[in-house]
């Protein structure tokens, strides 16, 4: 009998090496969905939290919003939108002049005038820092953190450093803000992961901290040195300097800053001048918490 020719051994398929586990960032809700989230709750109002979520969907670049732009920044159903820009609009809290676009009205102002005003550090601050502003002829301020974002409760103006025009109440980013950082690295681990996962990375500028694991080694040596010095990470030509502001029990609960113009200071200046004048300071708002 003829021989079967022999065939060589097939391979099996290459095996695909194994991808290591990476942590997905949790989906970013809007915020319809987080007051959906919440309203399981017998205690939750609704209506209420629709109401406060169309506020904040006003800002300095929209001004004047439809009821269908309002539903599209928000995740509220147009006839949401509708209900509740009707109560505001009756309540004094908002306006319009051709009832298809809609804005906030002076009085909206009284919602954050009772929480500064409740603040012993923000009512006893603006001496102090107007002292700081005039020993460093730079801007000062104090802020707090709220979510991912620090809001300004305080103020003194010596001059204009940045393209945007910040005063009380004032938002801006936690992950690229001296005051933000500060607050960010004194938080306790889980919450510190839990924002971390949460941050949008946005590059404001080409020097902008972009990841995560960056920002987590950024605030482990503002821990340590006990200051945060952000160099023209949210706008370019930009440099300050932050520290924190505890209360009795040692825990950080605001912190205070000073920014001025990179060409004229250097960092090296912010340490040997600017660091002791802002740890006093910062001591001595410590102490109005008492």
């Amino acid at each position: 009998m003829p021989r079967a020719e022999s065939r060589p051994a097939t391979k099996p398929p290459a095996q695909k090496p194994a991808k290591s586990p990476t942590h997905a960032r949790p989906p970013i809700l809007t915020p319809a969905a987080q007051v959906d989230a919440l309203t399981g709750d017998p205690n939750f109002m609704t209506s209420l939290a629709r109401g406060l979520v169309v506020i904040q969907a006003f800002s300095e670049r929209d001004r004047r919003q439809t009821i269908s732009q309002l539903s599209l920044k928000t995740g509220l159903s147009r006839a949401a939108v509708r209900r509740c820009v009707y109560t505001l609009v009756k309540l004094g809290f908002a306006g319009t002049d051709d009832t298809r676009h809609f804005y906030l009205r002076p009085r909206v102002l009284t919602l954050g005038h009772a929480y500064i005003s409740s603040m012993p550090l923000a009512s006893a601050a603006q001496p102090v820092l107007e002292h700081l502003s005039h020993l460093l002829h730079e801007s000062s301020s104090i802020a707090t953190l709220d979510g991912l974002e620090i809001i300004y409760v305080a103020r003194a103006s010596a001059t204009r450093i940045m393209s945007i025009d910040l005063g009380v109440g004032s938002r801006l980013p936690a992950f690229c803000t001296s005051m933000g950082r500060v607050m960010l690295a004194n938080l306790p681990p889980e919450e510190l992961e839990s924002c971390l996962a949460r941050i949008e990375y946005t590059p404001h500028t080409d020097r902008t901290v972009s990841n995560a694991e960056k920002l987590r080694q950024v605030l482990r040596s503002v821990q340590r040195n006990g200051y945060a010095i952000v160099d023209q990470e949210l706008e370019l030509g930009l440099r300050s300097m932050a520290v924190p502001i505890r209360n009795p029990m040692g825990k950080v609960v605001a912190a205070l800053n000073v920014g001025a113009h990179a060409q004229r200071v250097s960092i090296q200046d912010m340490q040997n001048r600017f660091l002791p004048h802002l740890q006093a300071a910062a001591q001595e708002l410590s102490m109005l918490l008492r």
